[in-house]
């Protein structure tokens, strides 16, 4: 299992977490966890995701999730879990 973190960042519209998780699905990947919430008008949301299913080598999956989140006027960002954690350990 090769586990990703996906942060979704930007102002709140409908139907975010349907785009994000259709776009997902789409490409062979798993969410196997979510969190998200609303920071008054701006909407955030980190998931744990499973990649292994992807057919796309992980900087094409990167790239393809920056400009999918471009167009919904959002910033997506993945991250192995690996570098997640290096970066949040003290």
């Amino acid at each position: 299992m090769i586990k990703t973190i996906v942060s979704v960042v930007g102002k709140d519209q409908v139907g975010i977490i349907a785009k994000v998780s259709q776009e997902l699905a789409t490409l062979g990947c798993n969410i196997l966890d979510i969190s998200q919430t609303l920071l008054q008008d701006y909407f955030t949301m980190l998931m744990l995701v499973d990649v292994t299913g992807s057919k796309l080598p992980f900087m094409e999956l990167s790239s393809h999730l920056k400009d999918c989140g471009e167009k919904m006027g959002m910033e997506i960002r993945i991250q192995r879990t690996e570098i997640f954690d290096a970066m949040h350990t003290i």
